[in-house]
């Protein structure tokens, strides 16, 4: 299977860090194909521009849904969008991993999102949701948490884990058609000592190994 894995952190020693070197080694030893995105060795810039495109459709106005338009009909992204472009239509599973910062993506991660996801190419006439463009694809969201698991939880401190995570599991990936898998969440792994760590790295790897016989899980509409 081909496997892309989207990674952020701003630490490479970061538990965040152990997950995703813990799902490259599991992949590969499974014999899967691997292309990553580590955004922040890539230095990648969140900022939407003019720099998401090599062609220009309206020089006096920037619209960038209309600049993906046209950039679609004419292979007119940037050398830098088209490489993670192809990324997503070459996968059979997209893993992005990251800490959860204030209930949602880091900015890199959904600035990655705002500049990729470009209209016409990855959503758009009528591609939406169930006749999404990736449509066979499965995803799967594994992610950190800075409070336990018990302030995740409906009358929790912070509230239903399963609401915060909606906007990204049906808000994006699901909008443009992936199938979305249980999200992976490993709770306040700061406060864990380094037998916990291991263990959780163990569950991770278990999982990841029979990762493609999980049913999609119903996110449902808002």
């Amino acid at each position: 299977m081909n496997i892309f894995i989207v990674y952020w952190h701003p630490e490479p020693r970061s538990f965040n860090g152990a997950l995703f070197a813990k799902a490259c080694e599991t992949f590969a030893g499974g014999g899967h194909e691997i292309k990553i995105s580590n955004l922040f060795a890539m230095g990648f810039d969140p900022v939407s521009s003019r720099r998401n495109f090599s062609t220009v459709k309206d020089p006096q106005y920037f619209k960038q849904q209309i600049e993906e338009l046209h950039a679609t009909e004419v292979r007119g992204f940037s050398t830098e969008i088209e490489a993670e472009l192809q990324k997503i239509e070459w996968c059979d599973l997209m893993v992005w991993q990251f800490p959860l910062w204030w209930f949602g993506l880091p900015a890199a991660l959904k600035g990655w999102v705002d500049r990729v996801f470009a209209m016409g190419r990855t959503y758009g006439n009528g591609h939406f949701y169930e006749t999404g463009v990736f449509g066979g694809k499965k995803a799967l969201l594994s992610l950190t948490t800075g409070g336990p698991e018990e302030a995740y939880i409906s009358d929790g401190f912070n509230g239903d884990i399963d609401s915060i995570l909606r906007p990204v599991q049906r808000g994006i990936l699901q909008f443009v058609g992936f199938s979305v898998l249980r999200p992976h969440i490993i709770y306040g792994p700061a406060h864990l000592d380094q037998g916990q760590r291991r263990e959780h790295l163990d569950t991770f790897a278990a999982r990841l190994q029979n990762i493609f016989d999980e049913q999609p899980i119903s996110v449902g509409k808002y």
